[in-house]
């Protein structure tokens, strides 16, 4: 389990402009968040709301990265049909979701599932992870990690 002062997990994963990975991000703050779907009410919210400050966290020194398991091609998708800033990347296997320790067991109407808890690391310029949000609840989560990193970036 990832935790507040660990080195952020390394990870290389396929995007819709190639391959990124936690070494790409070194000397910058990163907002990692993961969430369980593309183009489902939540996630469009959540990514909806990341691409409408993308320009505040990159004037306060941050990039942005979206996770989920979604395709590469269902990723371009949802970001043309909602006009997502925000790059996303996909964990179809599973293995970096899982690194973070946000595969988790979720329940719906009474059934237990496996699946993606929303979740966002904001990780700092050396790779350390500062803050941790788990269970997100969409209203005011961007406002939060902007403050978050605005906090810690000064």
């Amino acid at each position: 389990m990832v935790e507040i002062g660990n080195a952020a997990p390394s990870f290389e994963l396929p995007s819709e402009n190639g391959n990124v990975s936690l070494s790409d991000f070194k000397g910058k703050w990163l907002v990692l968040y993961f969430y369980p779907k593309d183009d489902t009410s939540g996630c469009t919210k959540e990514a909806i709301g990341f691409s409408e400050q993308l320009d505040a966290f990159r004037e306060a020194g941050a990039e942005v990265l979206g996770v989920s398991k979604d395709s590469v091609a269902k990723h371009q998708k949802f970001r043309e049909k909602h006009d997502l800033t925000v790059p996303l990347a996909s964990d179809e296997g599973g293995d970096i979701i899982d690194l973070y320790g946000v595969w988790v067991e979720k329940s719906m109407y009474g059934k237990t599932y496996m699946g993606i808890e929303r979740a966002t690391f904001l990780i700092d310029p050396e790779g350390v992870v500062r803050e941790i949000w788990r269970k997100v609840r969409v209203p005011g989560h961007v406002d939060k990690v902007l403050k978050a990193l605005t906090d810690h970036a000064g």
